[in-house]
């Protein structure tokens, strides 16, 4: 080489053929079966609905209930398709086949704690008691979803990736220092889990020793992008040990599994135990939102395998088995929640059309100058053209 000669620029490492070629879902179902062979993945219920932990088991009131909340929200799920498409609701992210994910982690926490969720985590915020209609009211993007019941410790739903995690870290030390047992408990799904904010959260409560219980859901997605494409780690549970906290994994499609490892850490995290990262295997058998086309990166029959362990149907074979349901209480269940949901669609449409102004109204609690100057200037804009008119 001479002198005045540049050296070649360094060639990225390619990844094996088998890896760069597998299929998104080859390499989440691969996973997911791999880890049921793994003793640190806990699980309750096989995919058949035959209990492999008696131990785990909790009694028959909460597994009836959390079959109902899992309903409740598959129910929420699939109306918001059909209001989608009839111009009803806006984008959506669907979260079908995630609801013991979400059910199983969110029924741990009573209404005096935080939930911290992501965009698709709208079956954990129906557990805690978040109400249908104003669910609804937020995905057409209404001001009347804006705000959250009072009574309800729940943040609207993030859209940016991993903000909520230190943001939750937050609210777990100020219940701390005001003396309360509450906690607070925060999703990411595995993409999040490559940002930044993620792994600041995870140092910032395990020094802190913050009472706070990270969710992370690995659905097998980030978009579009496979698990196994955004990082190499095949168990992000370890994630934790970096950070000096408990870190658990759990199959995500069994309810009482994510149930018993989610009160546990609850529980801790309420007697001074400190943070979990709670690592839930799934995976996201429906598009990233209701506008997304996943035939662009993974084929209909990718996802055929996963109808085998789906969460709802693997927990009502249990209770069937168990004799805790039966085919007619089955039937009142889902007539119930039916009934319960088009009252709360009726109510939702019963809401006024908002005003330009609403825009401002649930930005603070009160009011900064600027934002009563721009609201002024946002009422007198509106009301410009009515006058013309009028004259």
């Amino acid at each position: 080489m001479t002198p005045d000669a540049k050296p070649a620029a360094p060639q990225p490492h390619a990844p094996a053929e088998s890896q760069d070629t597998a299929p998104g879902y080859a390499a989440a179902q691969a996973a997911y079966d791999a880890a049921q062979q793994d003793t640190n993945m806990v699980q309750c219920l096989a995919p058949d609905g035959s209990v492999v932990r008696e131990d785990l088991l909790p009694d028959p009131e909460t597994r009836l209930e959390l079959y109902r909340q899992m309903r409740r929200a598959r129910h929420f799920d699939e109306r918001g398709w059909v209001l989608y498409r009839q111009g009803r609701l806006g984008v959506f992210p669907p979260f079908g086949g995630m609801e013991a994910s979400q059910v199983g982690t969110a029924a741990a926490l009573t209404k005096n704690d935080w939930l911290f969720p992501t965009y698709r985590d709208t079956g954990a915020a129906l557990t805690l008691g978040l109400p249908i209609a104003r669910t609804l009211a937020y995905w057409r993007t209404s001001p009347h979803g804006w705000h959250m019941p009072a009574d309800l410790k729940v943040l609207p739903f993030y859209i940016p990736i991993a903000t909520q995690y230190p943001q939750a870290v937050g609210a777990a030390l100020a219940e701390r220092r005001q003396g309360t047992r509450n906690v607070a408990m925060a999703f990411i799904g595995d993409g999040g889990s490559s940002e930044g904010d993620f792994h600041e959260a995870l140092n910032f409560a395990g020094a802190l020793n913050a009472p706070c219980v990270f969710i992370l859901q690995n659905n097998g997605w980030a978009i579009s992008v496979p698990t196994r494409a955004q990082t190499r780690a095949t168990d992000l549970s370890r994630r934790a040990d970096g950070y000096g906290i408990p870190g658990v994994r759990v199959d995500g499609n069994d309810a009482l599994a994510t149930y018993h490892v989610t009160r546990e850490a609850v529980d801790r995290a309420r007697n001074g135990g400190g943070p979990t990262l709670i690592e839930t295997v799934t995976y996201r058998v429906k598009p990233h939102t209701v506008a997304d086309d996943p035939s662009r990166y993974r084929s209909e029959a990718d996802t055929a395998g996963w109808d085998a362990k789906d969460p709802v149907t693997r927990l009502r074979t249990h209770l069937l088995t168990a004799g805790l349901l039966t085919e007619d209480s089955e039937a009142a269940l889902l007539a119930e929640i039916a009934a319960e949901f088009e009252a709360a669609l009726a109510e939702a449409d019963s809401y006024p059309e908002p005003t330009p102004a609403e825009i401002l109204d649930h930005v603070f609690a009160e009011p900064t100058p600027q934002l009563k100057k721009q609201r002024a200037e946002i009422l007198a804009e509106h009301a410009a053209p009515n006058q013309k008119e009028q004259a």
